[in-house]
């Protein structure tokens, strides 16, 4: 081949790829003020009216202690139950913000406690000898978030196993199950989701789910380890 006609083509390659990872990162941007647009919008019209208001009912209950126990009591209770309502409220509108062990002690942890909170039998083995970008350690905790909890509610499965490792230029992670198969990216948006979720960190899915399974959901994503980790490599079964 003309070597003039294969720099071309490279040339014609790279380009298109840096086209496409413009466009998942310009994506991924959008998404995110998009979802602060959504946090704000939300805290405004839900958690924040709803503790004004308590704010004026303990007021009222204040005034009515000396001459009307009885309200002031129920206008207390009506204060407990907003208050709950309110906590309903944030714990919901919080959903998918990075949980503290995330930050504190990293992926493998994270997923650890993960394993621990599911109604399945996860097994977790993490080999990560340091810390991944905070921007990639959330977006592949979210994604076996994903994976973890459509396998509870499709799969038919009753164990599940996780393996996080670096090779020392990527991040591979595979979940699988032994649920009965079928996982396909032209059936529903899931999959193709978490796909889009990874594209940012030019990072690939590769689903195997055969009729009658197994399912090996596998990720991986170019990354460097930086920073030492906060805890060994453990096992959670």
């Amino acid at each position: 081949m003309d070597p003039r006609a294969s720099d071309r083509a490279r040339h014609a390659a790279l380009t298109r790829r840096v086209a496409h990872l413009a466009d998942t990162r310009s994506e991924a941007l959008d998404a995110q003020a998009a979802e602060l647009q959504r946090i704000e919008r939300d805290l405004h019209d839900g958690p924040q009216a709803r503790l004004v208001a308590m704010g004026m009912t303990l007021d009222r209950a204040a005034r009515l202690l000396d001459s009307d126990l009885a309200e002031a009591r129920r206008l207390l209770l009506d204060a407990r139950a907003a208050s709950d309502r309110a906590r309903h409220e944030l714990r919901d509108l919080v959903r998918g913000i990075n949980p503290p062990v995330l930050a504190d002690r990293g992926l493998g942890d994270a997923v650890r406690a993960l394993a621990l909170d599911s109604l399945l039998d996860v097994d977790v083995r993490a080999d990560l000898r340091g810390r991944l970008p905070a921007p990639l350690e959330s977006a592949v905790y979210f994604a076996v978030t994903e994976l973890l909890a459509n396998t509870a509610k499709h799969a038919g499965a009753r164990t599940v196993r996780i393996v996080l490792a670096h090779s020392g230029s990527a991040l591979r992670v595979t979940v699988t199950d032994d649920g009965h198969g079928g996982a396909d990216f032209a059936r529903g948006t899931g999959l193709r989701g978490l796909q889009r979720r990874l594209d940012r960190f030019d990072g690939i899915l590769v689903i195997h789910s055969p009729p009658g399974g197994p399912t090996t959901a596998t990720m991986e994503i170019p990354c460097v380890l930086s920073s030492p980790k906060t805890s060994s490599s453990s096992v959670t079964g």
